[in-house]
C-alpha cells in the first residue's frame, strides 16, 4: 500500500478535487478515479465493476481514514492485459445484440453494433484468473486483487490530498484578505463610535429644548439621559467581540488542519456582532450613515468568508 502524504499537519485542504491512479497487477491494468466536492460530512459513494463488490468495504475504511468532509466518489475500472485474462459471456453479448437488432428494425436505423463498445456493457466480458470469474475464484485470489485496488487508491488519494492542499492554500490566501478589510472597516467604525458621543449628547439637547420650548431643563437629568441614550448606542462590546473572532479566526488558518467547522461557528458569531452593530448605529445624519455602510461591507465580506470556508474541510 502506498505511504500517507507527506503534508505538514498545520496544511488547509479544500474539499474539492480530483485524481486519477492508474496500475497493472496480475494481468489486469487498474485504473481509480476520485472526486471530491464540498459537503458537510463525508459522503462517500462507490462505483464497481460486478465481482469486485467484496472490496466496497475496505476501501470505504481508507477513505475514512484519510478524509474528514466532503462529497467522494469513488469509480474503478479494470481490464485484462490479454486475451487470456478474460472470457466473453455469448449469452449476455447474444442479449444485448438481439436488443440492438430489434431497435435497429424499429426505427430504420443503418448502423451496425459497435463490437467494442459491447466489450464494455456490464456482464460481457467475464473477469476471470487463470481459470473461472472474479466473482468464482479462491478467497486468495479476491484478497490480491483487493490489495491491488487499495494500492492503487491510496495512490490516488496522495494525489488528490496534494491537490486539496494547493486548493486550500489559495483559500486562506483569500479568507486572510478578506479578514484584513473587515478588521480595517471595523477598527474605523470604532473612530466614528467615539467621535459621535459629544455629537449625539448635542443632537438630544437641541431636541429636548425644541421639544420643552421654554420649560427649564435639569442639566443633571440632561446628561443623564444623554448617557443613558448613549449606553443603549453603545457599541463598544460588539466591536471587541467581533476583533476577537477575527483573531481567533485568523489563528485557526494559521494552525491548519481540520478547522471547516469551526470557522463556520465563528462566522455565525461575526455575523451576529455585524448584525447587534448596524441596529445600534447612532441617529447622527453623518456618522449614522458611514457607521451603516461600513456595517453593510462587513456583513458582505463575512457572507463571501462563509463562502470561501464551504469549501474547507
Amino acid at each position: 500500500m502506498s505511504a500517507a502524504p507527506a503534508s505538514s499537519p498545520h496544511d488547509v485542504r479544500s474539499m474539492t478535487g480530483f485524481a486519477q491512479a492508474r496500475s497493472e497487477e496480475n494481468g489486469w491494468r487498474l485504473r481509480v478515479s476520485i472526486r471530491s466536492v464540498n459537503h458537510r460530512f463525508l459522503d462517500v459513494r462507490v462505483h464497481l465493476p460486478d465481482g469486485l463488490e467484496t472490496i466496497e468495504p475496505r476501501i470505504r475504511q481508507l477513505l475514512r481514514d484519510r478524509m474528514r468532509r466532503g462529497h467522494v466518489d469513488v469509480t474503478v475500472h479494470f481490464e485484462p492485459l490479454t486475451q487470456n485474462a478474460a472470457r466473453i459471456n455469448p449469452d449476455v453479448a447474444e442479449a444485448y445484440l438481439v436488443a440492438a437488432e430489434a431497435l435497429r428494425r424499429k426505427f430504420g436505423l443503418t448502423a451496425e453494433p459497435d463490437l467494442v463498445g459491447l466489450f464494455r456493457l456490464p456482464g460481457v466480458v467475464a473477469a476471470s484468473g487463470e481459470t473461472g470469474d472474479i466473482g468464482d475464484a479462491p478467497q486468495e485470489k479476491e484478497e490480491k486483487l483487493g490489495r491491488a485496488v487499495e494500492a492503487c487508491l491510496s495512490q490516488g488519494l496522495k494525489q488528490l490530498d496534494e491537490m486539496r492542499i494547493a486548493e486550500g492554500g489559495a483559500l486562506v490566501r483569500e479568507m486572510q484578505s478578506l479578514l484584513a478589510r473587515i478588521a480595517e472597516r471595523t477598527a474605523r467604525v470604532e473612530e466614528i463610535a467615539v467621535s459621535a458621543r459629544p455629537a449625539i449628547a448635542k443632537h438630544l439637547a437641541a431636541r429636548l429644548a425644541e421639544l420643552l420650548g421654554e420649560a427649564q431643563i435639569d442639566p443633571t437629568r440632561l446628561a443623564q439621559e444623554a448617557a443613558l441614550i448613549v449606553e443603549r448606542g453603545d457599541t463598544s462590546e460588539e466591536l471587541a467581540r467581533l476583533r476577537s473572532h477575527l483573531d481567533q479566526f485568523g489563528a485557526l488558518l494559521t494552525a491548519g488542519g481540520e478547522l471547516g467547522k469551526k470557522l463556520d461557528f465563528l462566522l455565525q458569531e461575526m455575523q451576529r456582532e455585524a448584525n447587534t452593530l448596524l441596529s445600534k448605529t447612532p441617529g447622527v445624519e453623518r456618522d449614522g450613515l458611514e457607521i451603516t455602510g461600513l456595517g453593510l461591507e462587513i456583513k458582505s465580506d463575512i457572507e463571501k468568508l462563509r463562502e470561501q470556508v464551504q469549501n474547507v474541510e
